[in-house]
């Protein structure tokens, strides 16, 4: 059995199909959301969303907002989200680079504030691209 999930920012559609299962992360813990979920209203975190269909997992990187979920139907209202598979990683470590570089520079209350959120999300799109990358060969020293 599946269930619909919708992902919408402000701009666009970021995702809206049936799925067999997904792991979201909340201002309050992480979730596992499976077809005839209870009726639930949630904020949700700057973190890395996981979804199953057919066997495969694939993940987008969500910038907070809310989730609705209710009869079978899970929609997120979130500021911005990209699929892992469209991030480029060159590109989101060099976002991380200058996000630690403008923390590091930051002063004043706020400044810090929003710095520190800039390099939560940049870590969120890195986490994305790794949570879908294919597991690497492990060396054995002889």
């Amino acid at each position: 059995m599946n269930f619909n999930l919708r992902v919408l920012t402000p701009n666009r559609v970021v995702w809206d199909s049936q799925v067999k299962e997904i792991i979201l992360s909340t201002n309050s813990g992480k979730i596992g959301i499976l077809p005839n979920h209870a009726s639930l209203v949630t904020a949700v975190d700057i973190a890395v969303m996981q979804i199953r269909i057919n066997g495969q997992w694939s993940t987008i990187a969500l910038m907070g907002g809310f989730a609705k979920i209710d009869k079978n139907q899970v929609l997120l209202l979130v500021n911005d989200a990209e699929k892992g598979a469209d991030i480029d990683p060159q590109e989101a470590q060099e976002t991380l680079n200058q996000a630690k570089a403008g923390l590091n520079m930051a002063e004043g209350k706020r400044q810090k504030i929003e710095a520190e959120l800039a390099v939560k999300r940049a870590r969120t799109r890195l986490e994305a691209i790794s949570a879908i990358l294919p597991p690497r060969p492990s060396s054995a020293s002889n």
